[in-house]
């Protein structure tokens, strides 16, 4: 078993051990830092248990929005080590602590590890990285590491930090491709996803562990491309009576060409100085049927970029025979005519994948439903069940036809070797394929 060393990352300060007054018991030694930001001396050892006397500081977290970015390791610098006596630190009260066998055996025990091929002697070796981007991730989602919940322990050993590795295995095969010297585009990784199964939530934990580790990426949405709100009332005017194109969503509601030009442009953010705005869209505008936020609004990324996440509902689906989409939903032979568009659109830029898989689209109601709770109970305008459920009702058709295909076949012109599939549960945690 490796030893625990949080910071054992090359790009860390080295922390140096010290003992206690019980110099013979090995098992006393412990590595210590204090933080000036907050005062408090925290300390874990270096054999079997740890613990963290405060929760870490969120203040350069970035917010959901992605608006503000993380300073790089920003919250490090302002930490110096000492050795300090520890009889003076130890709580009155024996803590809470949590054996790193255990944490092993609950990593070795998720359902990605095959998938994404790590053995658990990989794990063994590997398990300061494992510790310290838990870490990370508690300190983001403003979780205590030493209570975690089961959900949250899977949420975080089970699903984001093995995504993580996945996509970082996958950088390092496609700059491998590049000779010294050449300018290395971007890697651009499609998140599939239904509405409501999480994904947003973990391309934002992606994005922050790649600005921790100095890595620079940038996050896009397929949202971002909707048409503006007078290309929207165009559409919805060729189109009358079709429900599935009478608000945002389908295929035939994205700026194909504004899709292009943008993912053009990041693939080629791969020197400094070079800056790019990504555009962004505004749901709440024209009470809530939309409109392209104003680009003043838009928030810049700057090359060189290593990694692109680009997600969406309907990312990778595939056009069918029109008889096999009207037997769905009659509107549905419009949205698959438009859907031939959209591989040179969006799908050839994407060189690895990510697929979350359901096993009822039903669940995005439920998923929905719950968000539109959440919201009221908060104090904030949410869709009624009603709403909520005419606004699902637009989405099922496409994915009672298109995700059979992507779940068997795989998304839109991808590389098998190069596709991770991830079926989650209703909880939004992986299983274990059946």
């Amino acid at each position: 078993m490796a030893t625990l060393n949080l910071f054992s990352q090359p790009w860390q300060p080295t922390i140096s051990p010290f003992c206690c007054s019980n110099t013979n018991n090995n098992n006393n030694v412990v590595y210590a830092y204090h933080n000036h930001n907050n005062s408090k001396l925290h300390f874990f050892s270096n054999s079997r248990q740890f613990s963290v006397l405060s929760q870490l500081s969120t203040n350069s977290s970035k917010s959901v929005s992605g608006s503000s970015g993380l300073q790089n390791s920003s919250f490090v610098s302002g930490i110096e080590y000492r050795k300090r006596p520890l009889y003076s630190v130890f709580p009155t009260k024996p803590a809470q602590v949590s054996s790193v066998e255990d944490l092993y055996e609950f990593i070795c025990s998720g359902p990605l590890l095959d998938k994404i091929g790590i053995t658990q002697e990989q794990v063994a070796e590997s398990i300061d990285n494992w510790l310290l981007y838990g870490r990370y991730l508690c300190r983001l989602f403003q979780l205590n590491e030493l209570f975690l919940t089961e959900p949250q322990k899977a949420r975080i050993y089970h699903y984001y930090v093995p995504v993580f590795l996945w996509c970082e295995q996958q950088i390092t095969e496609h700059q491998s491709k590049f000779k010294d010297g050449e300018d290395i585009p971007p890697l651009v990784i499609g998140f599939s996803a239904p509405q409501g199964c999480g994904k947003t939530t973990l391309v934002f934990a992606l994005d922050y562990l790649f600005e921790v580790i100095g890595r620079k990426s940038a996050t896009v949405s397929i949202d971002d491309f909707y048409l503006t709100a007078e290309g929207q009332n165009k559409l919805r005017e060729a189109n009358p009576g079709n429900a599935l194109l009478e608000l945002r969503g389908n295929a035939g509601s994205h700026d194909l060409a504004f899709s292009v030009e943008t993912l053009t442009a990041l693939t080629k953010l791969t020197r400094e100085g070079m800056k790019l705005k990504l555009p962004r869209y505004d749901k709440s505008a024209f009470n809530g049927r939309g409109d392209r936020a104003d680009p003043s609004t838009w928030s810049e990324v700057e090359g060189p970029l290593t990694v692109v996440l680009f997600e969406g509902w309907m990312l990778g689906f595939k056009p069918l025979p029109v008889d096999a989409v009207k037997v769905v939903d009659p509107q549905l032979e419009t949205v698959n005519k438009n859907l031939e568009a959209y591989y040179d659109a969006w799908d050839k830029y994407i060189k690895s994948w990510i697929v979350i898989k359901i096993k009822n689209p039903n669940c995005v109601f439920q998923w929905r439903l719950q968000a539109e709770i959440a919201m009221r109970e908060a104090g904030k305008p949410g869709m009624t069940d009603d709403e909520v459920r005419d606004f699902v009702s637009r989405y099922l058709p496409a994915y009672y036809a298109y995700l059979p295909t992507l779940y068997s076949e795989g998304p839109n012109g991808s590389d098998p070797q190069h596709l991770l599939t991830i079926e989650i549960d209703e909880g939004r945690n992986p299983i274990l394929a059946t």
